[in-house]
């Protein structure tokens, strides 16, 4: 199976106005990709962590009015939904390429993984690299570089997990849209494989 890398225009779709529109060109030119990718991370991922893992192409369905502004692929260890596991993720929002680990708010193994960064914190800083970021918010295509991150803000970012009902955690990498579109499906596959060996102790933390 061939992978095709992201293009600019598919970065592009963000732009277009309209929910009907944007969903349209979304579901022609992007999620292809997402399905193709995530078939062909599956065996991968599944050997990395050992056990079977699922992919699931976000469908955007609860939408109504306001277009997505960004879109992904997910592999959990369930066949029916991902939202309530830790999982991984590669997506785009308009603006970057992103390849994370995440546990969103649906999730009841926050306070797990709070629990496990708070007594592991120290070699977990260490083992992170410092261009991944951290964000505790999906919908935001904001983050802070790990390099940024102080043990004040993992202290709040631990607190958070614990006591807010929607919290949430992603940490990953971030490709900016100039630098994915120059690289090959082989070089793509390539880098979401290094950057989920990366994420594996998260991903582990979790449980």
């Amino acid at each position: 199976m061939t992978v095709h890398a992201f293009t600019d225009q598919d970065f592009d779709v963000f732009s277009v106005p309209g929910l009907e529109a944007r969903m349209e060109v979304l579901i022609e030119r992007v999620r292809p990709k997402l399905e193709m990718l995530g078939a062909e991370l599956a065996p991968y991922i599944s050997a990395l962590v050992g056990e079977e893992m699922f992919v699931h192409v976000a469908k955007h369905a609860r939408r109504t009015v306001n277009p997505p502004i960004d879109t992904w692929v997910a592999w959990a260890a369930n066949k029916r939904g991902y939202k309530a596991l830790p999982h991984f993720e590669v997506g785009m929002f308009g603006t970057h390429l992103f390849v994370i680990f995440a546990i969103i708010y649906e999730s009841p193994n926050k306070t797990v993984f709070a629990n496990h960064l708070e007594a592991q914190l120290k070699k977990t800083a260490k083992a992170v690299p410092n261009n991944f970021y951290w964000s505790m918010d999906h919908m935001n295509p904001e983050g802070t570089t790990h390099q940024s991150m102080s043990e004040q803000d993992f202290a709040r970012l631990i607190e958070k997990l614990k006591q807010v009902k929607k919290a949430e955690v992603m940490c990953g990498l971030r490709i900016p849209r100039e630098e994915a579109v120059k690289l090959t499906g082989d070089e793509l596959i390539h880098t979401v494989q290094e950057t989920f060996e990366k994420l594996l102790p998260l991903y582990k933390m979790a449980f």
